[in-house]
């Protein structure tokens, strides 16, 4: 079941920070900051939380899979619609990835390794560590996987990945305390928008590869 996103209460708290002394200057017409000069600048406001710092560790180990498995898909046959949709992923999750990472040294916190090699070890077990993550045994699959049957594969086991990355924002956004520097909402919020979008994309594919039905 696809995990219900309630951002009313993240959005009440969002606007009360914007309301505050050390954000009144977004309403005085000045230039929209960089992602990193956000970054520093949440470094004023409301304090973070634990909840905030294993939410941004989780997820940059968490997009780092789907990166290196979008990364199959040109050596292993998969179909142009699929090329576009994986060179996507990279894009997009490794510059999330670059700005989470920015948030956590900005508030000297460790930045977790990103080498794929450790996320495709035999015998690693990620569905037990975070929603979604691919075992072993399903990266051995996916690896073996050739055209249209990479194509199928590629697709179901993303939107699982996806639809996990939904669970790890949800979990953030119902941790006391957590998501409210504006900053951190927002990184969560267009996360879960854009892989929720990639979700129904990707479910449309696959009813398209097997003639209508539902995969």
């Amino acid at each position: 079941m696809r995990p219900v996103f309630r951002p009313a209460a993240a959005l009440a708290a969002l606007s009360m920070a914007a309301c505050s002394p050390a954000t009144s200057s977004a309403r005085s017409g000045t230039t929209t900051p960089s992602p990193a000069e956000q970054v520093r600048a949440d470094s004023g406001l409301m304090a973070w939380t634990d909840a905030d710092v294993r939410f941004m560790q989780g997820m940059i180990l968490h997009h780092a899979q789907a990166i290196q498995i979008a990364g199959w898909a040109d050596g292993h046959g998969a179909s142009q619609t699929v090329r576009v949709l994986a060179g996507r992923i990279v894009v997009s999750q490794q510059d999330e990835i670059n700005i989470m990472a920015t948030w956590l040294r900005d508030r000297r916190q460790s930045v977790p390794d990103t080498g794929s090699a450790h996320l495709a070890m035999p015998g690693m077990d990620h569905g037990a560590q975070a929603p979604g993550m691919l075992s072993a045994t399903q990266l051995a699959q996916l690896d073996a996987a050739r055209g249209t049957e990479f194509d199928r594969l590629f697709m179901t086991f993303m939107i699982q990945h996806h639809r996990g990355a939904l669970v790890m924002v949800q979990t953030l956004l119902g941790s006391t305390g957590a998501a409210q520097q504006p900053r951190v909402f927002k990184i969560a919020s267009d996360m879960h928008a854009d892989q929720e979008a990639e979700i129904d994309r990707m479910t449309q594919m696959l009813q398209q590869q097997s003639g209508g039905r539902t995969p």
